[in-house]
């Protein structure tokens, strides 16, 4: 065939032919030395080697007329036939014949010495695909080997991967810090909006991500690919406390959920849950039925089967799953004040707080190794919760006095100190912070400038500082949005700046990006002189990562973009109406800002 060709062979091309009984360029290259008349050796060599079809010899001449070369015509048979055969190993496979697969492996055998030929190799990979287990010596003639690895199916992949955990690690790292990357990206991204946040995405767009994807098809329906990359997950999770981790072991279920694949999802103890629990994700709430549901899982875990714990617990602690509790459990609390009832008798709000329990202890459950529900601190039902109510029902009071008559006031101004319970439980127990923190986020979504201003400075010293996690700090930014006129008041700007963020962006410095984040949208609101005196203390040292620099960069040359050209009239932002409006405190003398 390529004695026709004007370009040199290279020995890939030939490579196991002789174990075939089919002759190479080598045995052409001995011929030819040892031969007296070359073209008839040549020509003799051809005839061995090419199509063994006696009819068709008499017809090659007619090619020639027509200026047809041979290599052209034999590559052409060649190619036509590799597609057939291509074709006809995936039909067999597919076939419901009983030795189909012993098929395989026949032609396999016969194959397989070609394997770098590159013309024969996508057949030998179709044989390699289509065969449920692969003779374990071809496994390890194809890990060795790089270029044979690269190419191969994932179908071949996961049989290699499945005994060989270190590769497939190597496989799945590059994803996984992939998958944090993206999701810390979306934190701080430069869009601030309390409608278009980092929950916003609905479970099923989620799944839709490049990660998720490419480790469903990497795990396919093998159990054992499942299982060590829920172990990787534990083992990151322990390691870094990223709770992202946690997100992905729920994202994955629930792709292979989608797919329907059965062969893992029934063989994983919390598939039910999570599946439960992402349809209430999906809708942002925890309905009374699908929290019976969910809590005949947790009521059904069997004695000897504790461990399931730790993957709830998992499941509970992705910040999603956590998301959707606490904005339930904010919901129930206002429904427990309409009703003048107290926490502790409403038996769907100690459920609520009880999954939130189990989540916030994943870390130290795993750690541990002891699988027990954590116990919740009766005092955070009996004490915060209540202190927490007390501050919504001091605002309606205020509201409601504002409203009467002059003469009928009670009370001057509008409380500024908070419950000792409510503080103290804030610093002492996760849980209780949790939902303080998600409390604020209420009241700003409220655009109830007043319950901020009282609550805020409050955070300042939270549970394990969750208050400058980035989860927090990336919805406060966007909910603040709705107060943006209120950065034109000294009094505010202290309250947000000087009694929140700037206590610790020197010290954090997510703290520092998500301040100069809220003032990249919010810069025009502020008064000049308080925004230059921010622009120079949140100056980044030299220290600092590129991204606080950029960040700074951006936000100095919105500045000086802006001292050239007066900001345009802004449209209104659309009314979010909940129910508890923001009222005016009088006040005698304005509150100094501390300093910067």
């Amino acid at each position: 065939n390529w004695c026709h060709s004007r370009k040199s062979p290279s020995p890939a091309m030939f490579a196991g032919l002789p174990e075939l009984g089919i002759s190479n360029g080598e045995d052409l290259k001995e011929t030819l030395t040892n031969c007296t008349e070359p073209l008839k050796a040549i020509d003799q060599f051809q005839t061995e080697n090419g199509i063994l079809l006696p009819t068709l010899q008499s017809a090659l001449p007619f090619l020639d007329l027509h200026g047809t070369p041979r290599l052209d015509f034999h590559q052409s048979v060649f190619d036509e036939l590799r597609d057939n055969l291509t074709e006809r190993v995936a039909v067999i496979a597919e076939g419901k014949e009983e030795d189909r697969f012993g098929k395989l492996e026949e032609l396999l055998e016969k194959s397989f010495p070609l394997v770098k030929m590159p013309s024969i190799q996508p057949v030998v990979m179709q044989v390699l695909k289509h065969l449920p287990k692969v003779p374990e010596k071809k496994l390890k003639m194809v890990m060795a080997d790089k270029e044979l690895y690269k190419v191969c199916g994932v179908e071949v992949k996961r049989q290699i991967w499945q005994d060989n955990q270190a590769l497939f690690g190597d496989e799945v790292s590059p994803l996984l810090k992939q998958y944090i990357v993206e999701k810390e990206g979306a934190l701080f991204s430069n869009e601030l909006s309390v409608l278009h946040n980092f929950f916003s995405p609905s479970p099923k767009a989620r799944r839709q991500g490049e990660v998720v994807l490419k480790l469903t098809q990497m795990i396919g329906k093998n159990v054992k690919l499942y299982d060590m990359v829920l172990q990787f997950l534990r083992t990151l999770f322990l390691r870094t406390r990223n709770v992202h981790y946690c997100t992905l072991r729920a994202e994955l279920l629930m792709s292979l959920h989608d797919l329907d694949i059965s062969e893992i999802c029934s063989v994983d103890p919390c598939h039910k849950f999570t599946w439960c629990l992402d349809a209430c994700i999906r809708e942002k709430f925890v309905d009374v039925k699908r929290a019976r549901e969910l809590q005949g899982f947790l009521d059904g875990v069997k004695k000897g089967q504790e461990q399931v714990l730790g993957d709830l617990s998992m499941i509970l602690c992705d910040p999603f799953a956590c998301n959707t509790l606490v904005l339930s459990t904010v919901r129930n609390l206002q429904e427990l004040i309409s009703q003048d009832t107290l926490p502790r008798e409403s038996p769907d709000l100690l459920l609520l707080l009880r999954m939130l329990c189990l989540g916030q202890g994943a870390w130290d459950m795993i750690d541990s190794q002891v699988f027990k529900e954590p116990r919740l601190d009766p005092e955070v039902v009996t004490r915060f919760l209540p202190a927490m109510m007390s501050v919504v029902v001091d605002d309606h009071t205020f509201t409601v006095d504002q409203r009467l008559p002059g003469e009928e006031k009670n009370s001057p101004a509008y409380p500024t100190a908070l419950p000792d319970s409510f503080t103290r439980y804030l610093q002492e127990n996760r849980v209780a912070c949790e939902m303080g923190l998600y409390f604020v986020l209420h009241i700003t979504k409220q655009r109830n400038k007043n319950a901020l201003q009282r609550l805020l400075p409050a955070l300042v010293d939270t549970h394990n500082d969750m208050a400058f996690g980035d989860i927090f700090l990336h919805l406060l930014s966007g909910h603040l949005t709705l107060l943006s006129d209120e950065f034109g008041s000294q009094e505010f700007c202290s309250v947000i700046f000087d009694r929140f963020l700037l206590t610790s962006f020197s010290s954090k410095e997510n703290v520092h990006r998500h301040a100069l984040r809220m003032l990249l949208h919010l810069h025009h609101k502020v008064l000049p002189s308080l925004m230059e005196t921010l622009v120079k203390t949140l100056e980044p040292p030299k220290q600092s990562s590129e991204p606080v620099k950029e960040l700074f960069n951006q936000l100095t040359e919105k500045l000086e973009a802006q001292k050239k050209s007066p900001p345009q009239p802004e449209e209104a932002p659309p009314s979010l109406d909940l129910g508890l409006h923001p009222v005016t405190v009088p006040t005698t003398t304005p509150t100094t800002t501390a300093a910067l």
